[in-house]
């Protein structure tokens, strides 16, 4: 059964005020928001090219969302506060896995949260889709989740104020029953499909 989602007033605030940025300076339009879930637990997965990466994405859900972030932002004067009162919950990157961030992301989508997940770790400076990590896989697969791909055109040139579409893909569903190695099948699967949508 899910719990009864709510959001935070900052969040809610932030969320209204890009929403009027992104609408009236890049007319962006979204495809493919049928694809999120309307109830349960999902992982949305996205490139990370942009600051702006987190904001388009969270200002174009109804949902309420959770995010992983670096460690490090949190220690960060202003934004540190800022993050932490917008549904954000740490993440160390300097270990391989940390065990506890992961064990956050599985019980908030178990009990039915969607998470925003930028599995590359850190923002991508050119097209490329760099190696990943098979963390979403292991989240999808432990929490009987799908994977929400969503790529985001023409963010990387914001200063220019192109016209930014966000699109949404078909959820990828985990395997039921999983073996480790499904981990880094399913992410790898996750990254492809985003890089041909």
């Amino acid at each position: 059964m899910n719990r009864k989602e709510k959001s935070p007033i900052l969040f809610l605030i932030g969320k209204m005020i890009f929403k009027v940025i992104f609408k009236l300076f890049y007319r962006w339009r979204i495809e493919g928001i049928e694809n999120i879930p309307k109830i349960g637990g999902a992982i949305i997965v996205s490139r990370h090219v942009s600051f702006f990466d987190p904001p388009l994405v969270g200002s174009s859900i109804r949902r309420p969302l959770y995010f992983m972030a670096k460690k490090e932002l949190f220690y960060i004067p202003i934004l540190g506060w800022i993050i932490k009162r917008t549904n954000a919950f740490p993440v160390n990157r300097s270990t391989s896995y940390d065990i506890t961030a992961l064990r956050n992301a599985v019980s908030l989508l178990k009990a039915g949260s969607l998470l925003l997940i930028f599995p590359e770790g850190t923002r991508s400076k050119n097209s490329k889709v760099d190696v990943i990590k098979a963390g979403i896989g292991m989240m999808a697969c432990n929490a009987q989740v799908p994977l929400i791909p969503v790529k985001i055109d023409n963010v990387d040139v914001m200063l220019k104020f192109n016209k930014i579409v966000i699109k949404y893909g078909k959820p990828i569903y985990p395997p039921k029953n999983f073996i480790k190695n499904d981990y880094i099948t399913l992410s790898q699967k996750v990254l492809k499909t985003i890089a041909y949508m």
